[in-house]
């Protein structure tokens, strides 16, 4: 599954800059992931980067989005051209 980031959010600015895969942008009140840019950053990290640096802990599974491991990997190595 893609992350997804909650209304809990405090716009401080640290879990875009972590992306690998550009996925995280301000919306309009607070930031959002773009699902089909978002990979858990399966092929760079072994754990979400926003996921670590968030301080309030708004980023959770998005169950609208699911996805496997495999499905992961796959969307990473479209995104990253080594498909």
């Amino acid at each position: 599954m893609s992350l997804i980031i909650t209304d809990e959010c405090i716009n401080c600015d640290v879990c875009e800059p972590e992306c690998p895969n550009n996925a995280i942008s301000q919306g309009e009140e607070i930031y959002e992931i773009n699902p089909d840019l978002c990979t858990q950053c399966v092929g760079h990290y072994d754990e979400p980067q926003c996921q670590q640096v968030c301080p309030v802990d708004c980023i959770p599974l998005d169950v609208n989005n699911p996805e496997t491991q495999e499905q992961l990997h796959q969307k990473y190595l479209a995104l990253t051209g080594k498909a």
